[in-house]
């Protein structure tokens, strides 16, 4: 049994680790969704998101769209991630509080 607990706890702290990691990662990526905006011919991008109460739209270059876009699908991605290790430790909490 002490061997579960163990290894239990191993993997606890690897999940604590990889939730910071994901944590810090998410700070420096873009949060909300692009949006395309299409005045005449020409297209134009926003990056989207809420600022409290008020939704923000940023102007996004056609240069740096496909940069952005990657950028956005990547922290859905994190965050998804995020949720799934949560649960994980909310697994690893119950089964370690169990064995005190």
């Amino acid at each position: 049994m002490n061997l579960i607990l163990h290894t239990v706890t191993q993997e606890k702290q690897r999940i604590e680790y990889m939730l910071l990691k994901y944590q810090n990662e998410l700070s420096s990526l873009p949060r909300g969704t692009i949006s395309e905006k299409t005045v005449g011919e020409k297209t134009y991008y926003y990056l989207k998101y809420r600022d409290g109460k008020k939704v923000v739209s940023q102007y996004v270059s056609k240069k740096e769209i496909e940069n952005v876009r990657a950028l956005v699908e990547k922290r859905r991605h994190i965050e998804t991630m995020v949720k799934s290790l949560q649960e994980e430790k909310a697994i690893a909490d119950k089964v370690l509080e169990g064995a005190v």
